[in-house]
């Protein structure tokens, strides 16, 4: 019998993704639920969930997602709608837009930060681009 809650549960955050440590990819991801990195990733993610990068991860491109948790590597532009946290063992390099922003001691931060009305006016743009073309 499956509880109902997790039921919800896995209809808020839709498919869970994985690239598992030792793993090489090359390409662009698109998906509509939760992303976990703990290997290495060429290209661009777009999600309409989150983005987690495990300790071993390592992305080279770019990620828009709803909220991210990084605690790997990442050399990237990042368009983060909500909350993106840099944990202790974060190593990222590039230029962020972010709805909220949280950065742990250790973690390492190079680069350009947007944050707060910068998301908001990326969405009003993004939603005035779908109306065009529907």
């Amino acid at each position: 019998m499956m509880n109902k809650g997790n039921k919800n549960q896995e209809a808020d955050f839709g498919a869970h993704n994985q690239i598992a440590k030792g793993t090489h990819l090359k390409g662009d991801i698109k998906t509509e639920g939760v992303l976990r990195v703990d290997g290495t990733l060429v290209g661009n993610i777009e999600s309409t969930g989150k983005v987690v990068v495990g300790p071993t991860g390592r992305i080279e491109g770019s990620i828009i997602c709803a909220s991210a948790n990084i605690s790997g590597e990442v050399k990237a532009k990042l368009t983060v709608k909500e909350l993106l946290e840099l944990m202790a063992s974060a190593k990222l390099h590039g230029e962020i837009a972010v709805g909220k922003l949280s950065i742990q001691p250790g973690a390492t931060f190079t680069g350009t930060c947007s944050m707060g009305g910068v998301i908001k006016e990326l969405s009003r743009n993004e939603q005035r681009a779908a109306e065009k073309t529907a």
